[in-house]
């Protein structure tokens, strides 16, 4: 494997682990896991540990759980609420480890690309969710989980596979995110201000009395009767 080959594959697969981790930490662990084993992928010394079968055995336990708890909508939000301090460190821990046995320096930067690529995923995952759990029906809620679990995998197989394409479509990814969550991130606030006012806990003020209010003020400045 020629340098440049070399470091494209060590790229697909920080970014990988990052991305997947941010997803689906446990089928991420799973594949690499399996792939080490099978032969199919020369992982890291410091990944190596993904090998051992208690590590696959306790991943592919964790899937399970999450595959249930993420099609039921408002356990899947709370279930990523809670992960959202699991997913990210983690997926920072085995981009750290993805880059072998290098420089700390490497490590560290390593590190901050795979934990940002978890955060980005995890965040638009969850949010996401929360506005699909505004519909009654639970269809959207199964359908977007399942499209979840096969984008992960399809997207790990890439990693593994082709890690050019993959580098490519993780890039595509970045300026996704970075387009689409400040809108997300605005129907939320409107959804939970909409929430708020039901339960009483904003209060709105009707905007004729706020009109009022303004040409009361503007007539009598001083506050005189």
């Amino acid at each position: 494997m020629d340098a440049y080959q070399e470091l494209v594959t060590t790229l697909a697969l920080v970014m990988g682990v990052g991305w997947a981790s941010g997803i689906n930490l446990y089928a991420a662990v799973a594949v690499l896991g399996f792939a080490g084993v099978s032969g199919n992928m020369e992982l890291p010394p410091e990944l190596q540990t993904l090998e051992n079968p208690l590590v696959i055995g306790a991943a592919c336990l964790m899937y399970v759980v999450e595959f249930f708890a993420d099609k039921t909508p408002g356990v899947d939000t709370g279930w990523d609420t809670i992960h959202t301090f699991i997913r990210i460190p983690a997926g920072a821990m085995l981009a750290a480890g993805a880059v072998g046995d290098v420089t700390p320096a490497l490590q560290i930067a390593a590190g901050f690309v795979g934990g940002a690529m978890a955060t980005g995923s995890h965040f638009t995952k969850a949010s996401s969710r929360v506005l699909i759990n505004t519909s009654p029906e639970p269809f959207s809620n199964w359908g977007a989980s399942i499209g979840e679990d096969l984008l992960v995998f399809g997207g790990l197989w890439a990693m593994l596979n082709h890690p050019w394409l993959f580098v490519g479509a993780m890039i595509v990814f970045i300026v996704l995110v970075i387009w689409l969550l400040p809108k997300i991130w605005r129907l939320l606030r409107t959804v939970f201000n909409r929430i708020g006012r039901w339960l009483g806990l904003v209060k709105e003020e009707p905007a004729l009395a706020q009109v009022g209010r303004v040409v009361d003020a503007e007539q009598n400045p001083q506050g005189q009767s």
